[in-house]
């Protein structure tokens, strides 16, 4: 249906475009971000040299959740997600918290992985100022948002394909140093620190390694833009977690056997300290890898948060404004450029630092909504019979792994962590109480008073709200 001039945009449904493989490399590609680059010498601090323990425990706990996100996906295709499940589940009170949480999970992420693009990696390449580079690269990462949900995939697909052959590099060059005796694969079966026994190193370890698995929850957000996703979206999510699983525990094995873990503990870069190791691979090749992999980290992330907010305002939970699409690309142009301007005024601030420790902590919180709310929704006869259905334990058990997990977060997290879900729970509480006096007030209209100079039986002049009478 061809646009009518000046039309906005305004309510329009998303274009469907996404197949199965273009899906499946936008899965992969936002779990395969910049996380895996920095987040194994971390691992390794918390666990030991048995990197590939708590990798692969933390995707078995990625994937009960996966379960429940592939079922309310595939019963309700759009844009939304945690948030239109909650709504739908326990009202939209809890509906905006959850979008709350996520979004903001979402957009601090966005400026954290821009200034990560504008940081030590680029800096190996050229100097320029960190702050104009951040801004300057959301706006190209916006304007890719805006031209195309399409071209945004085609370009992760490449980058993908670009940050999973550093990763390959990485598994090699692990092995040749193995190979030529200079590695110890006696490590990859060491579990357990000073001050942690083997289980409690493996379940700290699990806490920073589920934050690698982080980004499959991104792409219920592009459900509503994927052709037959009951069939689609499973598929494609299940096979983009477990290639990253696989991939995750080659590399912790890898660098693992490679470096000792006291020095991938205590590195900025532990996957760089492999490439240094082996000789060979120019260290600057490695450092446009990572930036590969942090940009398409970003541009993914701005993908979601861009139609996370449009489907919380199509819900009403958020300003009528960011439904508003681009007639032509039918892409939600008004909350792309919300979402990147509060994204660069955080990267410019440089204050990302004291919010990014809390994104795992709002993500089990979402994660935890989504778990339950796959079990309240399964009462819901409207829903069509075509879609995926977890077992019914695997949604018990991701909601009670989202608990575990969240009592092995530090005590500071938590307070930074609890500001903002207070900041979110007050604004849900007010968008209700906002809610229930609009729909007072539409049930009980004030009277139209009749102007004095009104003719008899003439018709009243009634505003549109757009200055037209």
């Amino acid at each position: 249906m061809p646009s009518r001039p000046g039309d906005t945009g305004a309510h329009q449904p998303l274009r469907q475009v996404l197949t199965t493989r273009l899906l499946y490399f936008f899965i992969l590609g936002d779990v395969l971000g910049a996380g895996v680059y920095v987040l194994i010498g971390e691992v390794a601090a918390k666990s030991g040299g048995g990197v590939w323990v708590p990798l692969t425990c933390a995707l078995l706990l990625a994937l009960l959740t996966a379960a429940s996100y592939a079922e309310l996906a595939t019963k309700y295709p759009r844009a939304g997600g945690a948030s239109h499940y909650a709504t739908r589940a326990y009202g939209p009170a809890v509906g905006f918290f959850a979008g709350y949480c996520m979004l903001a999970a979402g957009i601090v992420s966005v400026a954290a992985l821009a200034r990560g693009f504008a940081g030590d990696y680029l800096a190996a390449l050229v100097s320029v100022p960190v702050v104009l580079v951040a801004v300057v690269f959301l706006v190209l990462l916006a304007l890719l948002n805006a031209r195309g949900i399409r071209e945004s995939t085609r370009l992760n697909t490449l980058a993908t394909l670009v940050e999973t052959g550093g990763l390959l590099l990485i598994v090699g060059l692990g092995a040749w140093i193995v190979l030529r005796g200079d590695g110890d694969v006696g490590r990859l079966t060491q579990l357990g620190t000073e001050s942690a026994s083997p289980a409690a190193a493996v379940l700290a370890g699990a806490v920073l390694a589920y934050y690698s698995f982080v980004g499959f929850e991104t792409s219920v957000n592009v459900a509503e833009e994927t052709l037959d996703p009951a069939r689609s979206y499973p598929r494609a999510l299940f096979g983009a977690l477990a290639t990253a699983g696989l991939m995750y525990a080659a590399v912790g094995a890898a660098a693992s056997a490679a470096v000792p873990t006291a020095t991938l503990a205590a590195s900025d870069g532990p996957l760089l300290e492999v490439v240094r190791a082996a000789g060979g691979v120019p260290p600057r090749l490695f450092a446009f890898i990572a930036l590969v992999a942090v940009a398409n980290g970003a541009l993914l992330t701005g993908i979601m948060s861009s139609r996370l907010a449009y489907g919380m305002a199509r819900e009403g939970l958020l300003p009528a404004f960011l439904t508003r699409v681009l007639p032509h690309r039918r892409t939600p142009w008004a909350a792309i450029a919300a979402t990147t301007v509060v994204s660069a005024l955080l990267a410019a601030t440089g204050e990302v630092d004291v919010l990014a420790g809390t994104l795992v902590l709002l993500l089990l919180v979402v994660f935890f909504t989504v778990n339950t709310a796959a079990l309240v929704l399964r009462r819901d006869r409207s829903a069509p019979a075509d879609h995926f259905r977890a077992p019914t334990v695997v949604p018990v058990l991701g909601a009670l792994s989202c608990v575990v997990l969240a009592t092995q977060i530090e005590a500071g997290v938590w307070a930074r962590g609890l500001v903002l879900m207070g900041v979110g729970a007050g604004l849900g509480f007010l968008m209700l109480l906002l809610r229930r006096r609009g729909r007072r007030t539409e049930a009980d209209p004030a009277p139209v008073p009749a102007p004095a100079d009104r003719p008899a039986g003439a018709p009243f002049a009634v505003d549109d709200g757009n200055g037209k009478k």
